[in-house]
């Protein structure tokens, strides 16, 4: 037995990520699926295989030529990409007298190719080809005694009780003599040499699989529903040593908040996981999913509560953590009434943020962050002055205005910002819809835009927080409350940290606002609107907190807006 692998396509389908990897070796759960395919042909009695390539084809000649694989495994490349048939044909010399299998190279499958393999050998016609019902494919006609009829039909003519279409599994057996029917040196389609086939009288048998795994990765969601697939019975041992099959898993889909990632509840009987879905990354580039990753595995080694990175896979994007439930601070303070039982829930989540500013800050690795590594002056006035004014004033106000009629104030916050600044580790969004409570502790979520950066500013984030509210003697309590508690762990100037936490605040605020403006009139997340009126009037509460004669520009815009 040989196989001949299809791996020379584009892969248009999955742009632009196959721009830079070719999509035979994109990643099923760490393993390319070029990889998975050999190894489940060798399994199968292959004793050689050819892989035709084109697109990015060094590439998989690279990746081969770092394995060791007990047979021979080579690829051979087409200058001009030659369709299904021509790749056939171009690879004459590699046959012999025995049929030999063809399969396509972007397939996660559990078909048994010997079983396959054994079936063509079993009957006397030229090509086996392998049938499933798949409904979205089903566009070949099977009739009588299993003879293919007909192709790419939208229905079935000539209705019978024998005729039915199923779908093409990308896998097939042909006799070598078939080659002669494949025209040489042009681009031509093996379905096309098949239906002229079956003009001239000859037999193509179909073999229909049941009770199996398929998946097509053409496009990035099925792409990542592949990777899913593999993953989520593997998540469940890891967490519970629990063995489940996949279709035992319930997927519960859950209501996400500002970023445009996908939020599932995976439950299994009472075990329960989330899977955060952050979208496919680009190979070699430091994304979202991987900073979550890492962030959050460090967070947990230095004991920040944090939920518990369970299983990911970066280039998909998908992670399983753990399910912390429905409970955030915000429902939580929306509720309480007293003010002292108020105090102690704060000083318990104000532990954790102590926790995470300084324990976490030691080892942290900058080429973990994905956005920025560190919260300075050019991060406070592109990403929340500059935000402020496009995404808020100008977008979501329709103010004509522009960034330079408020550039000197927001340059003068960053200078402020930098020279008072404690710094340590941030979360960067430590608001309370990020703080869940479980089992009567408090975690953190969302962490995966974590930087080095002036702590005050996580304190005056979650203290300013437009979703509650905190009344400012409330805010004043915790404030000092901070101080006595960090004090206790380093040493640092008071006045100073208080004079960063006020424009810290200022900064915080302007970003809140521009998020809330860009929600709503981008996003269409009509939800954070009503945030903006008490996001306004704490921001004009922190400005007249500063000298009379600092900021001049943004205190005449705010008034005016609140007038």
């Amino acid at each position: 037995m040989k196989a001949l692998i299809l791996a020379a396509g584009f892969g248009t389908r999955l742009l632009p990520y196959t721009q830079k990897l070719p999509k035979p070796l994109f990643p099923v759960d760490g393993q390319p699926l070029l990889d998975i395919i050999i190894k489940q042909l060798i399994n199968a009695g292959c004793k050689e295989i050819l892989i035709n390539t084109h697109h990015l084809g060094q590439m998989i000649q690279d990746f081969l030529n770092q394995q060791n694989y007990p047979i021979l495994v080579a690829a051979r490349h087409e200058a001009e990409i030659l369709g299904t048939g021509g790749a056939i044909k171009n690879l004459a010399d590699f046959q012999d007298q025995a049929p030999f299998m063809v399969i396509n190279s972007d397939i996660l499958t559990s078909i048994d190719l010997a079983g396959v393999y054994a079936f063509h050998q079993s009957h006397e016609y030229p090509v086996t080809m392998v049938l499933h019902d798949y409904k979205k494919f089903n566009n070949v006609t099977v009739g009588s005694m299993d003879f293919i009829t007909e192709f790419n039909s939208d229905k079935i003519k000539n209705q019978t009780n024998y005729n039915q279409q199923l779908a093409f599994t990308g896998i097939h057996v042909i006799d070598p003599a078939i080659l002669d029917l494949i025209p040489p040196k042009r681009f031509c389609s093996i379905i096309d040499v098949y239906r002229e086939m079956i003009i001239k009288g000859l037999k193509i048998k179909a073999f229909t699989v049941l009770n199996h795994y398929w998946k097509d990765i053409g496009t990035s969601s099925d792409y990542v529903a592949a990777v899913f697939d593999s993953m989520a019975p593997r998540a469940f041992k890891r967490a519970f040593d629990l063995t489940v099959k996949l279709k035992d898993i319930r997927c519960q889909k859950l209501k996400g908040d500002g970023s445009d990632r996908t939020w599932n509840r995976l439950t299994v009987n009472k075990n329960s996981l989330i899977l955060a879905g952050h979208g496919l990354e680009p190979e070699n580039i430091m994304c979202e999913a991987s900073a979550f990753v890492d962030i959050g595995n460090h967070l947990a080694a230095r004991k920040v509560k944090v939920p518990q990175i369970y299983l990911s896979d970066r280039f998909s994007g998908l992670v399983f953590i753990e399910d912390l439930g429905d409970t955030n601070l915000q429902t939580i303070v929306l509720k309480v009434k007293n003010h002292n039982q108020l105090i102690e829930i704060y000083r318990k989540v104000i532990q954790n943020l102590i926790c995470l500013a300084v324990r976490a800050c030691k080892g942290f690795d900058l080429s973990w962050t994905y956005q920025t590594m560190a919260y300075n002056a050019d991060l406070i006035i592109e990403k929340e002055g500059r935000y402020f004014v496009e995404a808020f004033l100008i977008s979501y106000l329709d103010l004509k205005t522009d960034f330079q009629h408020y550039e000197k104030d927001i340059i003068l916050l960053a200078e402020k910002i930098e020279k008072n600044a404690i710094n340590g580790l941030i979360h960067r969004d430590m608001q309370s819809r990020n703080i869940m409570l479980k089992d009567n502790d408090f975690y953190f979520i969302d962490f995966q835009g974590a930087r080095q950066g002036p702590i005050q500013y996580d304190l005056a984030s979650l203290l300013i927080d437009p979703y509650v509210g905190l009344p400012l003697l409330i805010q004043t309590q915790l404030k000092n409350y901070y101080i006595k508690e960090l004090a206790k762990i380093i040493k640092f100037d008071k006045n100073r940290f208080l004079s960063g936490y006020k424009y810290c605040s200022i900064a915080r605020n302007l970003q809140i606002l521009g998020a809330f403006g860009f929600l709503t009139r981008v996003k269409n997340k009509n939800f954070f609107e009503k945030y903006i009126p008490p996001a306004l009037w704490t921001l004009k509460q922190n400005l007249d907190n500063t000298s009379e004669n600092e900021f001049l520009q943004l205190k005449a815009l705010i008034s005016s807006i609140l007038k």
